[in-house]
């Protein structure tokens, strides 16, 4: 069986059980066959227990069972809940079984394009594996390229683009994927510390960027349908509803606002609007009184 097909299995068993919460064997059996699954035939205990195991192994789903009523359930949904790499790849694996299912209109289908750099992300991922440094070659917008040998710690996915961070040996550095002209894994080892952890280096910041911008307490106000878009995808784990009324909510922030921030306000335009700290307030005033300045 083709790699694909299994993994559409595992998507519809775990989107058949978020859907329906608890099911016994025989009731997803049924659903199984109603949906074709595998062109109608029976999902047998044996496939359903080694799909089970896979399930945890991929994506860390828990899939567990009542033993009074034989019913099965996802004991951990909030695993598709966090910012997890199991999230990430449920999610890719599930538009990508979409869209194969679909392919019949896959012209009516538009979607992003992914800047140059993926080839790169396997001997990246290797390397992390296996605990060897790389080298690459790297050209950073207007500059000469260079070589540059980096551990690298983690990946990170923002706005459509891979970067690497790493430590040079001196201080932690982020590279953009899509700026690098070549990568070999080397047969240097490193070992990353045991209590660096890429999620918490990444937690007090929004983006990529990561400077000595101060720590701050922040309050927008969202007007328009700005409050429907922060709720739906909020900008930050540190993100709270303060206040709500008819023609505004007011949202909170506690984070280090670098320019990757500020930029990803700016870009609702007139919908947000920031209140505290006023430091922060004037540094947006200026930013849109400069760009006011070349349409002049």
């Amino acid at each position: 069986m083709k790699p694909a097909q299994i993994f559409h299995q595992y998507i519809w068993i775990i989107n058949t059980l978020r859907t329906f919460h608890k099911l016994t064997l025989e009731q997803m059996n049924q659903k199984w066959q109603t949906d074709c699954v595998t062109d109608g035939n029976a999902l047998q205990r044996s496939s359903f227990n080694r799909h089970r195991e896979a399930i945890l192994d991929m994506f860390g789903i828990i899939i567990e069972c009542e033993p009074k009523t034989y019913q099965y359930y996802i004991s951990n949904p909030e695993i598709l809940s966090d910012d997890s790499i199991e999230r990430w790849l449920y999610s890719t694996l599930s538009v990508h079984g979409v869209l194969a299912d679909c392919a019949s209109v896959k012209e009516r289908v538009v979607l992003e394009n992914v800047p140059a750099g993926v080839e790169f992300l396997d001997i990246i991922l290797r390397a992390i594996k296996n605990g060897k440094k790389v080298l690459m070659r790297y050209q950073r917008f207007g500059a000469d390229s260079y070589e540059k040998v980096v551990a690298p710690y983690a990946i990170k996915l923002f706005h459509q683009r891979w970067y690497l961070l790493s430590h040079t040996g001196s201080h932690y550095a982020t590279y953009a994927l899509d700026r690098m002209q070549s990568v070999r894994m080397t047969d240097q080892n490193f070992e990353m510390p045991a209590d660096f952890s890429p999620q918490d280096y990444y937690s007090e910041y929004f983006g990529i960027l990561t400077d000595e911008t101060p720590m701050a307490h922040i309050v927008v106000r969202a007007h328009n349908w700005t409050p429907d878009y922060l709720r739906t995808l909020p900008l930050h784990h540190s993100q709270r509803e303060l206040c709500t009324t008819e023609h505004y909510t007011d949202f909170s922030f506690d984070l280090r606002p670098t320019a990757d921030f500020l930029g990803q306000l700016l870009s609702h335009g007139n919908g947000i609007e920031v209140l505290e700290p006023q430091d922060l307030r004037q540094k947006m005033r200026q930013l849109i009184a400069d760009n006011l300045k070349r349409y002049e």
